[in-house]
């Protein structure tokens, strides 16, 4: 019998024509019933909120996004022609160990009033810098490097699947009569990949979308081989046509009350999910992006580093985000709204001769709205004294622990749901306030972080060492990081009565050179560096 897979690739016009019949519907043509599905058949949330995902393709420079003022001596050794004159930096409020790039003035303002929160070195255990594999990554949250064990879903159509069961089949309805996510781009992403179809609808102008007649409603659902495939597409199609109606009418409805900067690709697109949003639709999740971020060249002026491609692109993002961060409080909806940025990956630690940076690994996260928990989570990045090309920052967080965060503090997901969209245990931090976020403040996080010991001796050490560290009890892991942000030893990942503990290493098998170790304890973490030698 023909398979979704097999009625694609030997149906060639349709499979080449249906992105521009389905406007961007995307789906997975072989894939078997959601095991979310069968596993949670639960209730929906109760929350209207909403989660606005920001995408910055190309790799940020989170270094000259979010500058570290207490080693700030590190940091400009490592990139005299690209750093940030210190001067320059912007201050932030409750601290003076990081500030933003100059051209952020609209962002330290929301910073400031409370309105957003930075999570520094975010990452994970081994980076990948190819922009295609790293954005499947942060898209899915499946960092396995086996094609064939990676899963195809996205971490938000894992979530939508599991809070939806039964799309889109028994959608829309009086619960939910409204798409559950909606992407502005002309193509869908990863992200929102259920099991089998997309999760939402991928849209460029809402006036504009799917407006004709179903292109599979004349096919004969018979005796075909295909019967089953020609189903399939119509069901989507119909959707798309109902959806479109929808976002349409949500658009026509309303209008911002906000000034938007112009010339500027993302505040157009913050500006259309703000329309949607106070046009009532209740979409759970809305993804916008911005290019540009692959900075590899002149990415400052030789004669003004605060200027050029990189501060264009500062400036952009922070204007975008506090315009739309305005409107929404003018419309009464800053209450039910959130946001993030992210990146595939950030920079090298070193600048390069073309006034640029290379790909890197971790690097700092935003979350911007009245719920974020105002503050920096995290301490500066390790930047080595003689930071040497190859030098990475090692990530104090892994960006699916921030994920879990964010489902469990602000959709309020709940055990064994979380588990299963995360495709593991995460930690959880304290980023989201509100009904279902956490108590515990960045500061207070930071300090608690800073009161474990986390230490080894002989330092250098060359074959045998001790590492003595400090846990609050539960669950404690040591990772060892190389210089390009790589794990390449689990110490310890097991529990432990609270108190101070020492682990022996013998002959550990790695070249000399600077290495870190990462400490993590439920919601705390502490990274230092070590030296190995010949």
């Amino acid at each position: 019998m023909m398979n979704r897979r097999n009625f694609l690739q030997h149906t060639v016009p349709l499979a080449v024509t249906m992105p521009g019949l389905l406007n961007g519907f995307s789906f997975t043509a072989d894939g078997e019933e959601s095991p979310l599905a069968r596993l949670l058949e639960q209730t929906l949330t109760d929350t209207d909120h909403v989660f606005v995902l920001v995408q910055l393709s190309g790799g940020n420079d989170g270094l000259n996004m979010v500058i570290p003022l207490d080693i700030y001596g590190n940091y400009y050794n490592a990139r005299t022609n690209v750093a940030i004159p210190q001067s320059q930096v912007l201050r932030l409020d409750g601290t003076d160990k990081s500030g933003l790039h100059p051209a952020m003035t609209a962002m330290q303002n929301m910073f400031n009033e409370g309105k957003m929160a930075i999570v520094q070195s975010v990452g994970y255990d081994n980076p990948n810098f190819s922009h295609f594999r790293a954005t499947d990554f942060w898209n899915s949250a499946d960092t396995r490097s086996n094609r064939r064990e990676r899963v195809k879903t996205g971490w938000m159509g894992r979530y939508l699947e599991s809070e939806y069961p039964g799309y889109p089949d028994a959608f829309p309805n009086t619960s939910m009569p409204d798409p559950l996510a909606i992407q502005i781009s002309n193509f869908p992403t990863l992200m929102a990949q259920g099991s089998i179809y997309s999760m939402g609808l991928s849209i460029t102008n809402p006036e504009k979308i799917y407006t004709f007649a179903n292109p599979f409603s004349d096919y004969p659902l018979n005796s075909v081989p295909a019967n089953k495939e020609l189903k399939f597409l119509r069901v989507i199609s119909e959707k798309t046509k109902i959806y479109s109606d929808i976002i349409r009418a949500a658009y026509q409805r309303a209008a911002t009350m906000a000034t938007y900067p112009t010339e500027n690709g993302l505040a157009d697109q913050l500006k259309i999910v703000a329309r949607l949003i106070r046009g009532g639709l209740k979409t759970r999740v809305y993804t916008v992006s911005m290019g540009g971020f692959d900075t590899h060249k002149k990415q400052v002026n030789a004669s003004d580093t605060t200027t050029g491609m990189h501060a264009k692109l500062m400036k952009d993002l922070s204007a975008a985000i506090s315009a739309f961060q305005d409107d929404l409080e003018l419309m009464g909806l800053d209450e039910r709204v959130m946001g993030m940025t992210y990146s595939e990956f950030g920079r090298r630690i070193k600048s390069n001769a073309s006034l640029g940076t290379d790909h890197g690994a971790a690097a700092p996260l935003i979350l911007f709205g009245k719920n974020a928990k105002k503050g920096i989570l995290g301490t500066s990045p390790d930047i080595p004294a003689d930071a040497q090309v190859v030098n990475n920052i090692p990530f104090q967080y892994d960006f699916r622990s921030v994920y879990a965060s964010v489902l469990e503090q602000w959709f309020c997901v709940k055990q064994p749901a979380l588990d299963s969209i995360m495709l593991r245990n995460f930690q959880s931090l304290p980023l989201v306030t509100g009904p279902c976020g956490v108590a515990d403040d960045p500061e207070d996080n930071n300090n608690a972080a800073e009161k474990l010991i986390l230490k080894m001796w002989p330092s250098p050490y060359t074959i045998n060492a001790t590492v003595q560290f400090s846990t609050n009890g539960g669950n404690t892991m040591i990772q060892q990081i190389d210089g390009l942000g790589r794990v390449v030893k689990v110490l310890t990942n097991q529990d432990y009565a609270a108190g101070t503990h020492n682990l022996d290493i013998y002959n550990d098998g790695l070249a000399s050179g600077v290495y870190f170790l990462r400490l993590q304890n439920k919601s705390l973490q502490k990274v230092i560096s070590v030296m190995k030698m010949p």
